[in-house]
């Protein structure tokens, strides 16, 4: 595909650039989108606190609407989605929900929710925190989803949430950056199969390339504040002896 050099290299300095840029004004809301209230996401969160990480203090905002940076990013998506075949189109499909067990092959068959309820627990605690940030940098950012500003790139059931960061992204690569730290021997393949589950999204033109971008820098920084909380740590042993009885069973 061929997109303007300079626009792609424009963007890419700007987004990882994140954190000397000025945080965008909150846009109105659309009320198509749905809207989940800050103080009430906030309030299931597990091992993080609300104050101390915000997706809007982290992340670059999105490419303006209108701007040439959107065309480019949009234009991405359209190549993308019509280049996609259709094993990658069902693996989109069948990850619209997913869980740490979507790592199952990568890690091994032992790693199954029936031997090892602990992890299964910690885990769901983890995703839910990583979907919550999120959410919430959602609401902050209102961008629209690609199938909202093409039409044409509609498929299947579609979300109603806002785009930027990708909820998908984000969450597979908190749930694969703590996988790792588990199976430190499995790193590499375990970060890969994260990546694909948010590639996939564009693949289906749910989210821009700059969405899926953005959902790994925000999961970089999630991990990191849940390495801090006393709970998280308590549980993470608690799942590295389940898991090593577990493997040896």
């Amino acid at each position: 595909m061929k997109l303007n050099v300079y626009l792609l290299r424009s963007f890419i300095i700007a987004f990882f650039a994140g954190s000397l840029l000025a945080v965008a004004p909150l846009r109105a809301a659309d009320d198509s989108m749905s809207q989940p209230t800050p103080l009430a996401k906030s309030s299931q969160l597990h091992y993080l606190k609300y104050d101390k990480l915000v997706a809007a203090e982290i992340l670059p905002p999105p490419p303006l609407p209108g701007s040439p940076e959107q065309a480019a990013d949009l234009a991405e998506v359209q190549a993308v989605y019509r280049s996609a075949t259709s094993n990658d189109v069902a693996a989109a499909y069948s990850e619209r929900k997913f869980s740490i067990f979507n790592f199952t092959p990568v890690i091994g068959d032992f790693f199954l929710s029936n031997n090892l309820p602990k992890t299964t627990a910690f885990f769901e605690k983890v995703q839910s925190d990583a979907e919550t940030v999120t959410d919430l940098g959602k609401v902050y950012f209102h961008r629209p989803r690609p199938y909202t500003t093409d039409t044409s790139l509609a498929n299947g059931k579609l979300e109603k949430s806002f785009s930027y960061p990708s909820g998908h992204s984000t969450e597979s690569m908190v749930i694969a950056l703590v996988l790792a730290d588990l199976f430190p021997d499995k790193h590499e393949t375990i970060i890969a199969k994260a990546r694909n589950i948010g590639w996939h999204r564009v693949e289906i033109a749910r989210h821009y390339m700059t969405d899926i971008y953005a959902g790994r820098v925000l999961a970089q920084a999630i991990v990191r504040e849940l390495k801090v909380s006393p709970d998280f740590q308590r549980d993470f042993t608690e799942v590295q002896g389940e898991i090593g009885y577990a493997k040896i069973r």
